[in-house]
């Protein structure tokens, strides 16, 4: 079992604190009857932190207090992720695009692997003409959080500014759907019996993870919803391919797989989220969107009888242990909160 520490950053967040920022560093069927939009998520959860290559966060008590008014933090993280470029800064009272602020002079930037036009990316805003708020041939642009503003053919991020325009590390213009699969197992003794954690008494849960390559952290194994995909066959896919995978394993072992993962995901879900995820490399016309969603292995004789082997987007996967002092990736910590008080497991 692999235990992920957090460490404090109190220091940092005093610092940024006297000078009025964001306190935030950046260094680089389901069924929906527990379902959190992003506003309600952010009021429910305490504190994020990473701690490691992506970013370093630190969240003042206040964003979980504002609700749908609290501003988005990542996403204003002074340095772009992957890149020397600087935001504007963006102070909190001029998040919102309804504040009159003429002098604002965001700085303009997309990543050359985005400028090289992948297929997986859109083409420059002057070319063609999207079809914003809605399915635009296979590429679905409609937001989670509803309709968002599009102004002189350009859409507005729907949490505001973030001090930069253009795509980014994003390929497309408005929002970029991705989806991230939870599968989680009972963690069991020697004798098959439910583990239980010596202080709070519950059941403790395990849940897959990998450690991205890009920046070292652990996370949930998730990825981008291609076009006319839908978001079931991704979590499947995704997960199929980054914790186990499938895609070097010879047939008789891909067909294998494919059985017990089809079995898993063919069960009922549990959406615990879905929405807007604040995420560093969102900017003011393109910005990350996901659908978490998490599939129990009860009995433990579904997916956890299956080797997990790491794909091309990760460095190592591991069950891990569900626990409040887990540091991931992004908000992926918060996701699993959400899901431990579900299945009343320790937290």
């Amino acid at each position: 079992m692999i235990r992920v520490g957090r460490n404090w950053v109190g220091p940092i967040r005093i610092a940024l604190t006297l000078f009025g920022f964001p306190f935030c560093l950046c260094t680089s069927g389901i069924r929906p009857l527990t379902s959190f939009s992003s506003y309600q998520f952010a009021a429910r959860v305490s504190k994020s932190l990473s701690t490691s290559g992506c970013s370093l966060c630190v969240l003042p008590p206040s964003v979980f207090t504002m609700s749908c008014s609290a501003p988005h933090i990542k996403a204003r993280c002074p340095k772009y992720p992957g890149s020397e470029t600087q935001r504007f800064p963006v102070p909190d009272d001029k998040v919102d695009w309804n504040t009159d602020w003429p002098q604002y002079r965001p700085v303009s930037y997309t990543a050359p692997s985005v400028l090289i036009k992948p297929v997986w990316a859109d083409q420059d805003i002057r070319s063609f003409s999207p079809r914003f708020n809605a399915l635009d041939g296979n590429v679905d642009r409609r937001s989670h959080e509803g309709d968002y503003r599009v102004e002189q053919g350009m859409p507005l991020n729907p949490r505001g500014r973030t001090g930069l325009t253009g795509r980014g590390l994003l390929g497309r213009w408005g929002p970029n759907h991705a989806a991230d699969p939870i599968v989680t197992r009972w963690k069991r003794d020697s004798a098959g019996q439910q583990v239980s954690h010596p202080v709070s008494k519950l059941p403790v849960l395990q849940f897959v993870s990998i450690k991205r390559r890009d920046c070292g952290e652990w996370a949930i194994p998730g990825g981008m919803v291609d076009p006319g995909e839908l978001v079931s066959l991704t979590l499947q896919r995704e997960f199929s391919e980054e914790a186990l995978n499938s895609l070097a394993a010879s047939p008789q072992d891909r067909e294998r797989i494919h059985e017990r993962i089809t079995q898993l995901f063919n069960s009922p879900g549990l959406e615990v989220f879905k929405g807007y995820v604040d995420d560093p490399r969102n900017n003011d016309n393109s910005w990350m969107e996901t659908v978490a969603v998490n599939f129990h292995d009860d009995t433990g004789n579904s997916v956890s009888e299956l080797p997990l082997q790491a794909g091309d987007d990760a460095g190592q996967v591991h069950w891990i242990d569900l626990d409040s002092v887990l540091s991931l990736y992004a908000s992926h910590s918060q996701f699993l909160e959400v899901v431990a008080k579900e299945r009343h497991a320790h937290w």
